[in-house]
């Protein structure tokens, strides 16, 4: 039986490697969409374009004003003279903050009386609104502290202090990096897996294949078991990426990461050969492929928490073997976790695994009698 098996799966890796588009939708696409989600799919905020409306022009005012352009968050585009500008500016989308300063805001701070600065940010981006007005409070805060400290003023009765366990840099990076082993490693299974059957089909080389004495069984592993070398292949490609290129610590366990990397590979293998068996050409494979991949990818909890998903849409995530993994890849890299922490998770995507692999015989039973 494993001679017959192995045959199948040479036969299919040729098939695959010796076409020169077939090598190149393996290397090349992953590699391009690891670049632009390691780079471009970012939460951080860089060089954010504000305006300042300084009404005040004393020192404290200068310095707090110092404290916004001397950031690498943000970058000073104007400098207002009057209020009716900071419409214009935040209309055109010119600038995403405006920091006004009161006139009295020198003289409120001597005082000991709240000197008030208003921020006023462009919300159509309610997102970006957010994470732009925490870096501004996080300034505003230290520059208070700071100037009680230089004018001997009592200390606030509660300080808050921020530690950041597992990342303690903040960079969404370390966040997206190790999702994207998930990500690209679902898209090439998935299509290589998808589209064997099809392209035997459309080639009209399938129907000798079932004259040939290999039984079914034989015929899904020959068909199966490339996807499986090809998906770590490629999942093992982008983890070193992940580590070398984008310098995300991988403080975990290497077993527990390429056991969730093989059981997930399996789940997927058994959802593409669902897809094949359904397919007639290769067109429709890839539109299947993509009908399955689109909505796998937003329930996995790649970029947009689970937990901010209606109840009933949580509870269809458990069907997903993306969510699954996920929790492993970062568990693995960023908390150091071994085998242990991933039993639920093993074990849900293993029976997904067999449960889609045995949904993909029954079809395959299904279209060939």
């Amino acid at each position: 039986m494993w001679r017959a098996v192995l045959a199948l799966i040479v036969k299919e890796l040729l098939a695959i490697l010796k076409d020169r588009k077939s090598r190149m939708v393996l290397v090349v696409p992953p590699l391009i969409q690891l670049i632009v989600f390691g780079y471009a799919a970012t939460f951080d905020l860089n060089r954010v374009p504000i305006a300042v409306y300084n009404q005040d022009h004393s020192e404290a005012s200068r310095a707090l004003v110092g404290r916004f352009i001397g950031s690498r968050i943000f970058q000073n585009v104007a400098s207002l003279k009057s209020a009716r500008q900071i419409t214009q500016l935040i209309d055109s989308r010119k600038v995403d903050l405006v920091l006004s300063i009161d006139p009295r805001f020198t003289q409120d701070l001597l005082t000991h009386r709240p000197a008030p600065v208003q921020l006023i940010v462009d919300g159509r981006d309610s997102n970006t609104a957010l994470i732009v007005l925490g870096y501004a409070n996080s300034i505003l805060t230290r520059f208070s502290l700071d100037w009680m400290r230089l004018h001997g003023e009592r200390t606030a009765p509660a300080l808050l202090t921020v530690r950041a366990m597992y990342n303690p840099a903040l960079s969404s990076q370390w966040f997206i990096v190790p999702g994207i082993v998930a990500v690209l490693t679902q898209v090439v299974t998935l299509l290589v897996v998808g589209l064997s059957v099809a392209r035997e089909r459309e080639m009209g080389t399938f129907d000798q294949l079932l004259v040939t004495p290999f039984r079914q069984g034989e015929i899904l592993l020959g068909k199966g078991l490339p996807g499986l070398l090809i998906g770590g292949a490629e999942a093992s490609l982008i983890i070193l990426a992940a580590v070398l290129w984008f310098a995300v610590p991988l403080r975990g366990s290497l077993f527990a990461l390429y056991l969730g990397v093989l059981i997930f590979v399996a789940s997927v293998i058994g959802i593409g050969l669902m897809i094949s068996a359904i397919a007639v050409t290769q067109q429709q494979a890839l539109l299947g492929a993509f009908l399955f991949m689109v909505p796998s990818i937003v329930l996995s909890g790649f970029a947009t928490p689970i937990a901010n998903m209606p109840t009933f849409i949580q509870e269809l995530t458990w069907l997903n073997p993306m969510r699954h993994f996920l929790i492993i890849v970062r568990g693995v890299f960023l908390e150091g976790a071994g085998t242990g922490a991933f039993i639920p998770e093993y074990a849900a995507m293993a029976g997904l695994a067999i449960i889609s692999l045995f949904a993909a015989g029954w079809l395959f039973r299904k279209r060939i009698y």
